[in-house]
């Protein structure tokens, strides 16, 4: 039996997919597996028994990921599962920020009232709402993975121009991508074509203020700046003086904080990017399968903190998370030929400062060849998998 301890809310239809074999509740204690959503983990200490957490969503900044790492715990996301949610809320805030759509529902909703008066008040007053259309405007994408390939092939389909900056854009990902989309070596392009900019990277001390007072002097006077990844990757003091200074016409940000709230020509949601339903399911789904893979079969699919991996094994399976450094492989293969285990098959996979291995041994893994394992130099964690 596994324990999967629930942080947040998930949907059912993602519970769901854990079988017989499993208990899941918010309130079990040493868990084999972690499923959250929003949830802060950095304060938590876990049990010797967790394998690993499920983050049904794309954003890891609320989980320890590098701590989980060392103790042999991985972390999955479920990138892509709610990208059709955000880029329509992207497609969304392109329209409200360019023709005044928030500012102009609160001042008709003030006319309330005046009884034969709000006909002729209304076609006095709707002029300070206009704005542009969008279609012919330039879109600039920072960030081209599953969410971007959606705005852009959306935006080039409502007759925009759209440019995008991506230094890891995949094969897979630019098969996707319209043939009208023009993608570039240099984000300094996509921030002097834009009419439009949005921004769609992951959050890290690398890309903290990506947006900043440098970027911003790039741009067309009165662009239009759409958040919708994380806060921090634009410079708070800096959109407030470009908007101050008229050099940004609005700014859209799905991360409110005291600072831009109530500012003018700033529209603030409240986190609304993966809040649909259909978004809820498919990431509850999706990291559910992927915990199920991992703790049955060893196959670690969207880890953020180690490296994809996954094998078919005739025999048993044993799963190696190590530090990726050298001999560590010749030292477990060593430990196994000495004790007459047969190596069919082996995966090994790096992800920066961490590996995976699998090996399909031939032979009876007992508790002394696990320790033996285990106690290699640089080796986290073994799993014995039959």
């Amino acid at each position: 039996m596994y324990n999967i301890l629930t942080l947040n809310k998930i949907a059912k239809i993602g519970t769901d997919n854990f079988g017989e074999n499993y208990a899941v509740s918010d309130s079990i204690e040493n868990p084999d597996a972690i499923m959250v959503r929003s949830a802060k983990m950095h304060d938590m200490q876990f049990g010797n028994k967790l394998l690993a957490i499920g983050r049904a969503g794309a954003g890891v900044n609320n989980i320890p990921v590098e701590r989980c790492a060392e103790e042999g715990i991985v972390v999955f996301n479920t990138p892509g599962a709610n990208a059709n949610a955000v880029k329509e809320l992207v497609l969304t805030a392109l329209l409200i920020s360019s023709r005044k759509i928030p500012d102009a529902m609160n001042w008709a909703q003030s006319l309330k009232g005046k009884g034969d008066e709000v006909g002729p008040l209304v076609e006095k007053g709707k002029a300070q709402f206009a704005g542009p259309e969008i279609a012919g405007k330039t879109l600039g994408i920072i960030g081209l993975g599953a969410i971007g390939v959606l705005v852009a092939n959306a935006a080039i389909a409502l007759r925009m121009k759209v440019v995008g900056y991506d230094p890891y854009l995949s094969v897979n990902t630019a098969l996707r991508l319209d043939h009208h989309v023009q993608t570039v070596n240099d984000p300094k392009d996509v921030y002097a074509a834009a009419d439009y900019l949005t921004i769609h990277v992951p959050y890290n001390p690398q890309t903290k203020g990506t947006v900043n007072a440098d970027t911003i002097k790039l741009m067309k006077d009165g662009a239009r700046i759409i958040n919708l990844a994380r806060g921090e990757l634009v410079d708070s003091e800096a959109i407030l003086a470009a908007l101050a200074s008229g050099k940004i016409a609005s700014y859209v940000c799905d991360f409110p904080s005291d600072e831009i709230l109530g500012v003018e020509n700033v529209i603030a949601l409240p986190h609304l990017g993966a809040s649909t339903q259909e978004a809820e399911d498919n990431c509850a789904v999706m990291a559910a399968k992927e915990l199920v893979d991992y703790i049955e079969n060893g196959n670690i699919t969207n880890s953020v903190n180690f490296p994809n991996a996954s094998m078919n094994a005739q025999g048993t399976k044993i799963c190696v998370l190590h530090r990726n450094v050298p001999q560590v492989i010749s030292a477990v293969t060593t430990i196994l030929g000495q004790a007459g285990i047969n190596i069919d098959n082996m995966v090994n996979a790096s992800k920066k400062d961490y590996a995976y291995t699998l090996i399909d041994a031939c032979g009876n893994i007992d508790d002394t060849i696990k320790e033996k394992l285990t106690a290699v130099d640089n080796v986290i964690r073994i799993r014995i998998i039959k």
